[in-house]
């Protein structure tokens, strides 16, 4: 307690006026001064670029490892990678709605989404041979120029286009849903696309239109994804935010690769 403290003991000696005084002027001058500065976590306790890359790489990792175990069982276990996408789902749903971000729960929906993503590869693989390769390749590169861009400061996240950003991606869903609507009803004249297939646009098919659309949605994702972990970086947010930028970037990835990987199944179709 204070009042064991020998330096509260030889202060005891000052009148009770001067006392007085002095807590005033502490008050009214230091304290003012201590509320102003924030408070930050102690160091080493903040988000910072290398370790949230580790992560991210962690992460990536789990993905591959799920995505090779999705590929080869594909024909020995055909729902295997239908049900991790429903597992997925349900994990992108907890993780977003969590406020605390949990470590265990990003890197169970990596290993299970992996699963759901070299699945669903393999089934596009065995109609379009070579279109894996393709989209992997595209989605390698739509994120290097992204992070590129954003790393040398000629694209960057704004109030404006994360609201276009917002509309639009409410008008995407809203489609998506009609479009599994018509798929399941059969109401698209037997195009398994749906109207991204069977609605061409001067000959393009709706769904290429769409994809590049899709494609550049992305790409903005992302750029918000690597703004809020340099604005985490920069305001020395508490380390476990690290997670909620890496669980970000993966879902957004996920989303670009399998937009890409869609988006050229319907333009090879058309030929």
């Amino acid at each position: 307690m204070a009042l064991d403290n020998p330096a509260f003991s030889r202060n005891s000696a000052f009148s009770a006026q001067g006392g007085a005084a002095a807590a005033h002027d502490i008050s009214a001058q230091q304290l003012q001064q201590m509320y102003n500065q924030p408070a930050t976590p102690p160091a080493g306790e903040t988000m910072a670029v290398e370790t949230t890359i580790q992560k991210a790489a962690v992460s990536f990792g789990l993905l591959l490892v799920g995505a090779a175990l999705g590929w080869l069982t594909t024909e020995s276990l055909p729902f295997l990678w239908i049900g991790a996408g429903i597992v997925g789902f349900v994990l992108v749903l907890v993780n977003t709605f969590k406020r605390e971000p949990s470590p265990a729960l990003i890197l169970a929906y990596s290993a299970v989404q992996g699963v759901f993503v070299g699945g669903i590869s393999a089934w596009y693989e065995s109609i379009n041979p070579g279109i894996v390769a393709q989209a992997v390749i595209a989605t390698l590169v739509v994120v290097g120029v992204t992070l590129a861009l954003f790393a040398s400061g000629k694209i960057r996240a704004s109030k404006k286009a994360t609201k276009i950003f917002l509309i639009a991606m409410v008008g995407y869903l809203v489609f998506s849903l009609v479009n599994l609507g018509i798929m399941l009803f059969g109401g698209a004249e037997g195009n398994p696309w749906g109207l991204r297939g069977s609605f061409e646009i001067m000959g393009i098919p709706l769904g290429v239109i769409l994809g590049v659309f899709v494609v550049i949605m992305a790409a903005y994702s992302l750029v918000l994804d690597f703004d809020f972990i340099q604005q985490g970086v920069r305001n020395r947010a508490p380390k476990k935010y690290e997670w909620s930028g890496v669980f970000g970037i993966m879902v957004t990835v996920i989303w670009l690769y399998l937009e890409i990987l869609r988006m050229l199944a319907i333009a090879q179709s058309s030929d």
